[in-house]
């Protein structure tokens, strides 16, 4: 990069129209503080870290390294680039140099960056170290090596709920051996995930305990809002954190970018229309990629990665460097994946459009800039994303481009949310009956559940699941504790998705193309949907669910697709509320029954609407939690929304409050959806829903509840603050709504909102 950071980004904002660049932020270089080897670290591991630059640990890598030697369970929560991996290696490396009968299990939540770390480790060449790579990928004879021979066993949460813990007397050499668990990158573990891994892990210490071990465990995380409460919650050990960030760090100079209008544009009712974010990324990057300034954009969805790959190598067509820029997400075969992964730590590659699987450490050093397509949905990502640039002495650069929606406009508009505020804790629930039931029962196929497993299961939560269960005959109860009584081990999936992944079969060449989850399959592969591949379009013939199967066809289509769907709601039951007089907030047990039930295509690039095609794909019930609040209809009128209004009013502060949510949860709006109504008939009065896209919930609409007062002011905020007249994406549209956007009360909205603020207490 031979132009400095704030300079190059004043001078792509030059060649935009609309002045696109609104905020400017940079941070100070940071020196290194180092300190000495701890005396246990023996010289064969030194020697072997010298060999590959490492003369002396960072303070904070020591400090964390002797803490988790001392057998203190441990959390590092330092930035992008700082070394973790050093920190838990240290006492690991250590442990097999001196007893052969150690055996350390490290967990990351990608196959890639666990072969990532492979690579590191094995370079080094540490004394009595033998690292083997465990995941769906590795075959069988491989395995059976690894239970017998290898002592540091890199794998995933996924390969340890499915393969090990099952079998866990085959695995009983690592298992009573087992000295240290490694959750790497363990901010990622958040929302039904995160509750789901929690739940592993306490079943993983059961078992180790089981078979004579007590292992220490020790967790890398980017920085986040109280580390220690986090982890402690994820691994179900009290932890003590390591915060203090010794490493050096060249700076970040951060630009805040909103695309520009389109003139002569317009959308839904005829709102404005802001130029799409994919789009502006896919330019920036092809700029970027033209001044050889080496370059990752995070794209939020697989579709949105291999457009802003396909514009960008269609934008340097000509000029030599179209083959330099590639798409990677989850979805590819593994062999596409690792080349993609070599090409860009080689410099073959100069851009890569990326979802968020690059986001977790995979070490790819000698990144010039990073854009961020779109807000990621939580500043612990934002940091961690934007941290990829800049290792080394060089500055780096970081493009937030605004989406056009609620969270990225307020954001982009209100800077100080991003660069003054607190970076947010991570929320999981394992306590979730939706997934601790099922893990009880995997726990007891294990091995018999005891009156002792309960507390470590989650105390009363878990004994009311176990008594259930054996009323339904699942368990057998006896003196000596529970007991499974199935031949065949629950089938849980850990990703929040049931049944086999989707197929994506290519009917001309019969070539398997990738996986979509089956939660996904009705959004991303539904009849007539566009589905993205490297960069190549494909149109969905077939849907078969049955089959796991969705065939397409290579296409070369002037639009993109977007699903529309339906929601019903039921109340089942209310947990708390506040009341306030003519408005009242709640959360509580719901039913949410949803259908696709058609899609729209919209012509590239501008995103403008053609039509709507209807689909005849059947319904989903998903059992949930919500936070709704409910207003009085005469108060509403009373402040000047009309009857008529009421609907259109409610339904613009729904779509606002979802967009806004994220600010106070560690959520993404796709993860949650919402739901109006004049009348409901459970309320019996004009009411807004706001739940979580989980069965069970993942704590996203709890944390709405009991932050409500941040959560509705700051969407009131960027209601009022959009310029636009009667409603728009920045503000109260919103891209999944299943009626169009029809009707919406941008005014409406406030009043909403004003009363919602103004009747509630604190």
């Amino acid at each position: 990069m031979t132009l400095a950071p704030a300079d190059l980004l004043r001078r792509l904002a030059v060649y935009r129209d609309g002045e696109p660049l609104r905020h400017v932020h940079a941070s100070d270089a940071r020196d290194a503080v180092f300190a000495d080897w701890p005396e246990w670290v023996p010289q064969e591991v030194r020697d072997a870290l010298a060999a590959k630059g490492i003369e002396r640990p960072w303070r904070h890598q020591a400090v964390a390294a002797q803490q988790v030697r001392d057998g203190v369970h441990t959390v590092v929560a330092t930035s992008t680039a700082s070394g973790k991996s050093l920190a838990y290696q240290l006492p690991v490396l250590s442990a097999l140099a001196e007893a052969d009968d150690a055996v350390a299990l490290y967990l990351s939540p990608t196959k890639a960056l666990a072969a990532d770390q492979l690579r590191g480790i094995a370079a080094l060449g540490s004394p009595g170290c033998v690292p083997a790579v465990l995941d769906g990928d590795t075959p069988y004879e491989q395995r059976r090596w690894i239970e017998r021979h290898a002592n540091l066993i890199l794998t995933n949460p996924d390969m340890l709920h499915h393969a090990v813990l099952p079998r866990h007397d085959r695995w009983s050499r690592m298992l009573r051996r087992l000295r240290y668990i490694v959750v790497d990158e363990c901010h990622a573990y958040r929302g039904v995930f995160g509750s789901h891994v929690a739940l592993v892990l306490r079943r993983l210490r059961r078992l180790a305990r089981h078979h004579g071990a007590d292992p220490v465990c020790v967790a890398a995380s980017a920085t986040t809002g109280d580390p220690a409460h986090g982890a402690s919650r994820l691994l179900g050990v009290d932890v003590k954190p390591i915060t203090d960030d010794a490493s050096p760090h060249p700076g970040i100079t951060f630009g805040l970018w909103e695309p520009p209008l389109l003139p002569d544009s317009s959308g839904e009712n005829d709102a404005p229309v802001r130029k799409s974010a994919l789009t502006e990324t896919a330019q920036l990057l092809a700029d970027l990629v033209s001044r050889q300034v080496r370059t990752v954009a995070f794209v939020r969805s697989r579709r949105g990665v291999e457009l802003v790959s396909s514009l960008a190598r269609e934008s340097l067509a000509g000029t030599g460097r179209a083959s330099r820029v590639a798409a990677y997400r989850s979805g590819y075969l593994r062999q596409d994946r690792r080349a993609l992964e070599n090409d860009l730590r080689d410099g073959a590659l100069l851009g890569v459009a990326a979802t968020n699987a690059l986001e977790l450490g995979i070490d790819i050093a000698g990144l010039d800039a990073i854009l961020l397509c779109g807000y990621p949905g939580t500043l612990a990502s934002l940091w961690q994303q934007s941290g990829r640039a800049g290792r080394g002495e060089v500055p780096a650069l970081a493009i937030l481009v605004a989406r056009d929606d609620p969270l990225d406009t307020y954001l982009v508009h209100h800077p100080e949310a991003v660069f003054s505020r607190p970076v947010e804790a991570t929320v999981l629930d394992p306590s979730n009956p939706y997934i601790l039931g099922p893990h009880l029962l995997c726990a007891a196929y294990e091995n018999p559940l005891r009156a002792d497993d309960v507390e470590l299961f989650g105390g009363e939560a878990a004994r009311s699941l176990m008594d259930e269960f054996a009323a339904a005959t699942l368990l057998r109860k006896r003196s000596t504790g529970w007991y499974y009584t199935a031949r065949e081990r629950p089938e849980v999936g850990l990703r929040g998705s049931t049944g086999a992944p989707i197929e994506v079969v290519d009917t001309d060449s019969g070539e398997l193309l990738g996986t979509v989850d089956t939660g996904s399959a009705h959004n991303l592969v539904h009849p007539g949907a566009i589905y993205l591949h490297q960069g190549s379009s494909y149109l969905v013939e077939a849907l078969d669910e049955e089959d796991a199967c969705a065939f397409v066809r290579p296409a070369r289509p002037e639009w993109s697709t977007y699903p529309r769907s339906t929601t019903d709601l039921a109340v089942l039951k209310v947990r708390r509320y506040v009341d306030a007089g003519p408005v009242a907030l709640y959360f509580g047990d719901v039913d949410v029954t949803n259908q696709v039930v058609a899609y729209q295509r919209r012509r590239l690039p501008g995103g403008e609407i053609m039509d709507e095609v209807p689909l005849a794909l059947p319904p989903r019930t998903l059992r949930t939690v919500a936070v709704w609040w409910t207003l009085n209809r005469d108060t509403l009128t009373d402040h000047g929304v009309s009857k008529t209004d009421i609907p259109g009013a409610l339904h613009a502060a729904e779509h606002a409050a979802i967009g806004l949510l994220p600010l106070v949860a560690t959520c993404d709006r796709w993860d949650i959806g919402g739901l109006s109504t004049p009348g409901h008939a459970d309320t019996e009065a004009p009411t807004v829903f706001v739940y979580d896209g989980h069965p069970g919930g993942a704590g996203f609409a709890e944390r709405g509840f009991t932050a409500w007062r941040d959560w509705l002011s700051a969407t009131r905020g960027a209601i009022a603050a959009c310029e636009c007249e009667l409603g728009c994406p920045s503000c109260v549209q919103s891209p999944k709504c299943g009626n169009g956007n029809d009707p919406l009360d941008k005014a409406g909205a406030l009043t909403v909102l004003d009363l919602v603020l103004g009747s509630a207490k604190p």
